[in-house]
């Protein structure tokens, strides 16, 4: 993976917060990106789609629903930008990662 192939991956915002949230929590379904970006479940599974292509995510299905993780064969430099993001720009996701929080105590979540 090239910084090019990298960030042309995460030029959406869709795709960058997804990242932004997979990364925090270490791992996230599809209805809680769903929750947290308030998108329908086709749209979020077309953007993660575009992040596995790009072997930044990788998906595990549990039942119904897929799980994701930052992909372990990432390039650490890609990790480390996309950790260093995460934590300095809190503000540009943080009220996806609150509206993912709301859905989960109403046990709206997976």
């Amino acid at each position: 993976m090239t910084p090019l192939q990298l960030f042309k991956c995460l030029a959406d915002d869709t795709r960058l917060k997804s990242v932004l949230i997979v990364s925090t929590l270490e791992e996230a379904c599809v209805c809680d990106l769903m929750d947290a970006l308030e998108l329908d479940q086709p749209k979020v599974s077309r953007h993660l789609a575009e992040l596995r292509k790009c072997n930044i995510v990788l998906g595990e299905r549990r039942g119904k629903w897929v799980y994701y993780q930052l992909h372990p064969h990432l390039p650490t430099w890609a990790k480390d930008i996309i950790t260093q993001a995460a934590r300095n720009n809190l503000d540009y996701f943080s009220a996806a990662l609150e509206k993912l929080k709301q859905a989960k105590a109403r046990g709206a979540s997976c």
